[in-house]
């Protein structure tokens, strides 16, 4: 059996033929000049459109012989007019069109059979090109009926790949990109939703998690639905991630990695991973039974194309494919790495797990779960343990089962660990889809092209999260009640008014990223812990060293970064030795967004992953005197916090020095404070913020007193964890502490000073914000209308008793 020359597919009855292109080869439908015959051709490659009028030149393998049959004017003849022909040939499966024929020169030879020759010809081509324009008519019908084609540019449809399950002409053409001549072949609808699944555990991960999700998000033109395999550690920290990033069509769904730890915890496993290296192998017993295909993906993964593009790759499996793969790009499983290696059974080089695509629905029918139990028991015989946890598992059922396994390109998994030969899979930068830092260096991994790929990887970790809130248009999207509610809030604004601004970043959600860095805490068993909160920006990071010397206790810090600030911040905490020796401060990152600095949110933040029973509400600018938790703990027995509501004001005093030599005890304190070396907070611009706290009894105090609230009194004060939270309408410089304080008195919290207790604010250039409040009218005319408001909520809530605040103000 013959190809027909159309190339587009086998044509029965052809004998077979060792020819280029003699016109007897072609199908008898063909050599009849069957219009309707060739456009099916074309639709069964997918054709969209013609190579018509486009001078490509012809390849070699195609001979002089004219496609019509007749013979072109020798080198003898005389010269013709240039012409262009029009039509369409296959090559290799892909169109096009004939170049320019030149005019053949004058000759001797040249006679008048020539010349009928060439009248014949000319006759010839303008049948030729009649036919392509009926041609052209009947494609376009045709793609005119076709749903995928009648939305236009409105809809973007991937092809499938050029991959294939033989691993040998996947080698022979690893570089030859998805291109073609042809249009491609939709199969990924605009609408569909892509399926992904990661297992992440821990603290570390979860910030793995976020740049790989960044690289799918950049991507991406569909709707994604994220399956996270998580620990309760890593679920609180992207549960809230994902909450607060907001982005439209994105669903996320969270599974319990422990209550899988039984079902993989009996193999042993060398690998860094752990554990929660081995639960890729339990997704088909752990994701809904209704999810038929899903992508897996290792935390250590950057995309560089959108991932519809891999997800179309399914409909390339045939058979008994149910796994996506791609080999191994180092020599690991060939067992030469050094002496006496003995890795586990592969085929060949073995597969690389770090991108799967799997078949659930098939691989449950094929009893998936017996299949790699028994063949892990039997290799865990003579192997004791895996050595790079569930992909030496998922290679031992391969070897045994070759059959399962659809190749997919290198490119979907460009491996950059010590040992691979990763650059055999790329030319340049188009050849990159996904790349795999599957090294326990990570970035400092050896290749010689590791700063083109670091650079990549750090575009997405440094990348603003809050541009990937757009929207899909066009594809409806479930209702997002908090979405909703915010979008409700926000319409009830009136964008006229001058302080629109104040009142929007209310209601502003800003990205929260929960536990940063690595936070161990063990509570104290007589439940008198204590947390220092504090929040602070990136000018003030290097005031967090000197309060961990000074405070022993849990720190709960609120971060207000930018994505790159939060990178710098990482950097900088990692290459601290006093940073990186205590586990008990929690680091939570809220992401910049808007005007203002949102002092209150960001101490909400803090305040609600406290984990002990008691917090210090301090500033990032004070240090804490020298053993002030322990005086805290005691403190609170002494005063029975516990069973009531009272608030602990620690005294606040200032130095103007830049280098100070703190003083470690009272007496010293007030020598200082004699000599003028220390003052008594804000004494000189805001005396009326901590006067009530009676500087002078606390001088000779010996015991806990009793002080008023006033108004603006805004101390630092101990109280429980169950204390009301700041109010968010106060941004920016001013009324931040007050109303809080306010709202206490209005609780009715007693305040009660402590005598042996102190706290020192270090001197600082002044913020942003106060030098806004200080240059912009509008500005302390905002602040002013929000206090007012903040009072009138006030008398609202706590009724008659409230009233005592507007009073007090008015006679301030």
């Amino acid at each position: 059996m013959e190809a027909c020359l159309c190339r587009a597919m086998l044509m029965p009855g052809v004998k077979k033929r060792n020819t280029h292109a003699d016109p007897r080869t072609f199908c008898k439908q063909c050599r009849n000049n069957k219009p309707k015959h060739r456009v099916q051709l074309l639709q069964a490659r997918g054709c969209t459109s013609f190579g018509a009028r486009r001078s490509t030149r012809l390849p070699e393998v195609v001979d002089s012989t004219p496609f019509w049959g007749g013979s072109f004017p020798s080198a003898g003849q005389r010269k013709v007019d240039s012409f262009f022909i029009s039509s369409l040939v296959f090559i290799d499966g892909k169109p096009v069109s004939l170049s320019p024929l030149e005019a053949q020169p004058h000759s001797p030879r040249y006679t008048a059979s020539s010349q009928r020759e060439r009248e014949s010809l000319e006759v010839r081509v303008r049948e030729v090109e009649e036919e392509n324009r009926a041609l052209r008519r009947q494609l376009s019908l045709a793609q005119g009926r076709s749903p995928s084609h009648r939305r236009g540019n409105h809809s973007k449809t991937y092809s499938m790949e050029e991959g294939t399950g033989d691993s040998e002409n996947l080698r022979a053409g690893i570089v030859a990109g998805n291109s073609s001549e042809c249009g491609q072949q939709p199969v990924v609808e605009k609408c569909e939703t892509i399926h992904v699944a990661i297992v992440c555990a821990g603290y570390n991960a979860s910030r793995d998690v976020v740049t790989l999700v960044k690289s799918v998000l950049f991507h991406r033109r569909n709707p994604l639905h994220f399956h996270l395999i998580a620990d309760s550690i890593a679920e609180q920290i992207l549960a809230t991630l994902f909450q607060t990033w907001m982005v439209p069509a994105v669903r996320v769904d969270f599974y319990n990695a422990d209550e899988l730890k039984s079902e993989v915890s009996w193999i042993p496993n060398k690998h860094y991973s752990g554990i929660y290296g081995l639960m890729k192998l339990v997704l088909t017993k752990t994701l809904p039974a209704n999810l038929e295909r899903v992508i897996v993906l290792d935390t250590d993964i950057t995309f560089a194309t959108d991932i519809a593009e891999l997800w179309a790759v399914f409909h390339k499996f045939k058979g008994q494919q149910v796994l996506g793969l791609v080999e191994n790009q180092s020599d690991w499983y060939l067992g030469n790495l050094w002496k006496n290696h003995r890795p586990w059974p592969a085929l060949g080089r073995g597969y690389n797990t770090g991108v799967i695509l799997l078949l659930l629905d098939k691989l449950r029918k094929m009893k998936w779960e017996q299949m790699w139990r028994l063949t892990a028991e039997r290799e865990l015989m003579g192997m004791l343990s895996t050595s790079l946890a569930d992909q030496d598992i998922f290679n031992a059922v391969i070897k045994q089962n070759p059959f399962l396994v659809y190749q997919l390109p290198c490119f979907w998994n460009v491996q950059l660990s010590d040992h691979t030969r990763s650059e055999q899979c790329y030319r340049d930068v188009s050849d990159l889809k996904v790349i795999h830092w599957n090294s326990p260096k990570k970035l400092r991994v050896k290749n010689k092209h590791v700063e083109f790929f670091r650079n990549l990887y750090l575009t997405f970790l440094e990348y603003d999260g809050n541009l990937l809130r757009r929207e899909l248009f066009g594809c409806p999207s479930e209702a997002d009640i908090n979405s909703e509610n915010l979008q409700k809030q926000l319409s009830e604004l009136d964008e006229d008014d001058l302080c629109y601004e104040f009142r929007r970043e209310r209601f502003t959600v800003h990205r929260t990223h929960l536990y940063f860095l690595h936070y161990e805490y063990e509570p104290a068993s007589d439940n008198t812990d204590v947390t220092l909160v504090a929040q602070l920006s990136m000018d003030r990071l290097q005031m967090l060293e000197a309060i961990c010397k000074h405070w022993e206790g849990p720190v709960s810090l609120a971060l207000y970064l930018s994505d790159a600030e939060a990178q710098q911040f990482l950097r900088y905490a990692q290459g601290s030795e006093v940073l990186m020796g205590r586990h008990n401060v929690a680091y939570h990152i809220v992401y910049k967004e808007g005007q203002f600095y949102p002092v209150n949110l960001l101490r909400n933040v803090a305040m609600k992953h406290v984990g002990t029973p008691y917090m210090f509400l301090s500033d990032i600018d004070f240090l804490p005197m020298y053993g002030l938790y322990e005086y805290l703990r005691k403190s609170v027995i002494q005063l029975d916090l516990a069973n009531t509501k009272k608030a602990m004001i620690v005294p606040a005093f200032e130095t103007l020095r830049y280098r100070l030599s703190f003083p470690k005890s009272k007496a010293e304190l007030l020598s200082m404070l004699d000599m003028g070396t220390l003052f008594t907070f804000r004494y000189h611009v805001w005396t009326k913020g901590h006067a009530p706290t009676n500087f002078a009894k606390w001088r000779t105090a010996t015991t806990p007193y009793r002080v008023e609230w006033e108004a603006d009194f805004e101390p630092y004060v101990v109280v429980r964890r169950d204390c009301p939270e700041y109010d968010r309408r106060f941004v920016g410089f001013g009324w931040n502490k007050v109303a809080h304080i306010m709202e206490l008195d209005a609780q009715e919290y007693e305040f009660i000073v402590l005598p042996n207790a102190y706290m020192i604010h270090m001197p600082h250039a002044p913020s942003f914000d106060i030098t806004k409040f200080r240059s912009n009218k509008q500005y302390r005319i905002c602040l002013k209308t929000l206090k007012e408001e903040f009072q009138q909520d006030m008398s609202r809530r706590y009724g008659f008793a409230a009233l005592k605040y507007l009073t007090a103000e008015n006679n301030s």
